[in-house]
């Protein structure tokens, strides 16, 4: 047996795992999401696109990933380089802090921003203290609190993310750059932004992603009134029984996914060269 059957026999296994955990069940997906009454029809996407309430769906669903992405990139980017430029023990807390989180069911940490975000949680009460607000004021089932929520889901992805790049970076280059006379804001601009694009290409794929796809926070803070695809493809296949038009759903969000992506990465490859 030569090197190459050896290393095909060895990848095999998860080859077929792999095809039985994704690529079946996305084709199953594919054949409700164009099956019809007579056969092959496109009347559940017809009926999607036709529809301005699951149009507006659509829209908040990339409106609010986007929002979460630029927010998590604001907070993750100074909070990876402050981890990367401490001292090895602080960094070492510090990443604790941030994977701490992610050791607890995201069930339990929505559950615990309802408290907080409800009427007479701790963020409306103090508000309505300051008199900023009135009695009848709560951050429950809006647009902020699953953009509240899912910030604090996801901002490790893209902490650790750029991270991993910036811990690579030569110090030296910004030694250089300060010694040839800029600032520490003319630093990151020039230095450390560009080197650091990897990883917020890649937090930021992860990010958006996730809060596209995500169902357990959104529909826990948002609730019916302030639906996203996720949740709308949930109440399809458990409350209507419409496989079909879940299906499609899934479909759409799939794709809208990738066109949203693939310009992006696009983009960004043409200005790095």
């Amino acid at each position: 047996m030569t090197d190459r059957q050896e290393n095909l026999f060895l990848v095999l296994p998860g080859l077929a795992l792999l095809a039985l955990a994704f690529f079946v069940p996305i084709g199953q997906m594919l054949v409700l999401a164009f099956q019809g009454p007579e056969g092959f029809t496109l009347q559940h996407f017809a009926r999607f696109l036709g529809d301005p309430f699951y149009l507006g769906v659509l829209w908040r669903t990339v409106k609010l990933s986007a929002l979460i992405t630029l927010l998590c990139l604001m907070i993750g980017f100074p909070l990876a380089y402050i981890m990367a430029h401490v001292g090895p023990r602080a960094r070492l807390w510090l990443v604790i802090m941030v994977i701490l989180p992610l050791m607890t069911s995201v069930v339990i940490r929505t559950f615990g921003w309802m408290v907080v975000l409800s009427r007479s949680g701790l963020i409306p009460s103090t508000l309505r203290d300051f008199g900023l607000v009135g009695r009848a004021f709560s951050l429950m089932h809006t647009e902020t609190a699953i953009v509240i929520g899912m910030v604090q889901v996801l901002l490790p992805f893209m902490t650790l993310s750029i991270l991993g790049v910036i811990l690579r970076m030569d110090p030296k280059l910004e030694e250089a750059a300060r010694t040839m006379g800029c600032t520490f804001l003319q630093t990151l601009r020039t230095v450390v932004l560009p080197l650091a694009t990897p990883g917020i290409i890649a937090g930021s794929l992860l990010v958006f992603t996730l809060s596209a796809s995500s169902f357990v926070t959104p529909n826990l803070l948002g609730g019916p009134r302030v639906q996203v695809l996720a949740a709308s493809i949930y109440r399809q296949v458990t409350q209507t029984l419409d496989w079909n038009f879940a299906a499609a759903q899934a479909v759409i969000l799939f794709a809208g996914v990738l066109l949203v992506l693939i310009p992006y990465i696009r983009l960004v490859r043409r200005a790095d060269g």
